[in-house]
């Protein structure tokens, strides 16, 4: 058995309208689905991914209005690291960011910069053969698009604590400076650095956890598996668009196995998703409260490219 690498990670905002003009706007990801947090159904869960909202690309963010700005520290990721395609992609995103007033910082083919509640971000070129995963935006060519993770960095004070889990539990393997795991169609690295000697705090632009990629028919598996290496991971709990399990590594990281679907267009037009905000059945009682207190989100068809009627994009 063997994890597809990252499935998801997902973060905090205080401020969902700015979240979704940096994210769908600025860097040219689709939002592929508008729902609520289901464990606190009051506030926004939003995804934002590639055209048909696949695992690989899929960042997500739990909107807390207000909320105070989080500080990364020990057991927390602090990086997320993304694919494209070529220097020249980076020329591209140096640019674009810096029109916008982001603070870019290139080094060689790598581009660091934060997004405006500090969640740090990091662009390198592509060396893993996997699949792009892109989004279509109206001023993002589609050879400069984000492709995908490439991984993220974590802060630990002990990496080596977590060797057996991640090893011999989770099938990650040695790597470089960290490691990676990779399935039969994609992979993903992890990576510790040396935690500052601030405690970390969650809040907006913090990561709150990271997900890897389970098939469906293997999903119970990986749980015993976590479970006989001495974590405590919950009970599946069905999400509606897939399958999770949570638990913490012992570096202190929240992890989740997540499945391959069902998918976003488990309730949606995938030529429409994201539009609406779509509540899972188990939820659908609650439209009327939730729309009531939900945060007005601006029109992300406006950055999407006009599609002719019935048109299905290839991937």
């Amino acid at each position: 058995m063997k994890l597809e690498g990252i499935h998801h990670i997902t973060a905090i905002t205080g401020d969902a309208p700015r979240n979704v003009d940096f994210y769908a706007r600025v860097l040219g990801l689709r939002l592929v689905k508008k729902t609520v947090n289901q464990d606190d159904p009051t506030v926004y869960h939003l995804f934002y991914g590639d055209e048909h909202g696949d695992p690989g690309l899929d960042l997500t963010f739990f909107e807390y209005p207000g909320v105070a700005p989080g500080r990364p520290g020990a057991g927390m990721v602090h990086r997320i690291v993304w694919r494209v395609a070529s220097p020249e992609a980076i020329d591209f995103w140096e640019s674009r960011l810096g029109t916008e007033g982001v603070d870019a910082r290139r080094e060689d083919d790598r581009l660091n910069f934060s997004d405006p509640e500090g969640l740090d971000h990091e662009l390198r070129v592509d060396a893993s053969g996997d699949e792009p995963l892109t989004a279509d935006h109206v001023e993002v060519p589609r050879e400069h698009a984000l492709q995908g993770f490439d991984g993220v960095r974590a802060y630990t004070d002990d990496p080596d604590r977590s060797t057996a889990l991640l090893e011999e539990a989770l099938g990650f393997e040695r790597r470089g400076e960290g490691w990676e795991s990779r399935g039969q169609h994609r992979g993903s690295f992890y990576v510790y650095d040396a935690a500052p000697d601030q405690r970390g705090l969650q809040g907006a632009g913090s990561v709150h956890h990271v997900a890897w990629a389970s098939s469906m028919d293997e999903h119970e598996e990986w749980r015993e598996r976590v479970l006989r290496a001495g974590a405590r991971p919950t009970p599946v709990i069905d999400r509606f668009y897939f399958r999770s399990i949570y638990f913490r590594e012992p570096s202190g990281v929240l992890f989740e196995i997540a499945t391959i679907g069902p998918g976003f267009s488990a309730d949606e037009d995938p030529e429409h998703l994201g539009e609406r905000l779509s509540l899972p059945p188990a939820f659908e009682h609650l439209r009327d409260q939730v729309e009531k207190t939900l945060t007005p989100l601006p029109d992300t068809t406006r950055w999407r490219p006009a599609r002719v009627s019935g048109s299905n994009p290839a991937k």
